[in-house]
């Protein structure tokens, strides 16, 4: 079953360009990794918003674990302005 995530993140407009290159470079991982069938990056006024879709939540395990595995920061901290909303999502 499809399987996909929606991510607002709200980074502080000091690190927002910086918070774009990273959700890139999570994002090239992503889509060399088995599974991964889209990712992207789309900006509004506040938010960085990563969109992400894999056939399987096995795939979407994977994905996660081959972008810690390269050392990519995903980590939330004083750099973003409010918690991160994310949404899961399956295909019906």
């Amino acid at each position: 079953m499809k399987v996909g995530m929606v991510a607002s993140h709200y980074p502080h407009a000091a690190y927002r360009e910086d918070f774009i290159s990273r959700v890139h470079q999570v994002r090239e991982v992503f889509l060399r990794t088995p599974g991964c069938l889209s990712a992207e990056c789309w900006v509004s006024a506040d938010a960085v918003v990563s969109i992400v879709q894999w056939e399987s939540e096995e795939a979407s395990a994977t994905s996660f674990a081959t972008v810690e595995a390269a050392g990519l920061d995903l980590a939330y901290d004083e750099r973003e302005s409010r918690p991160r909303e994310i949404v899961r999502l399956a295909a019906c």
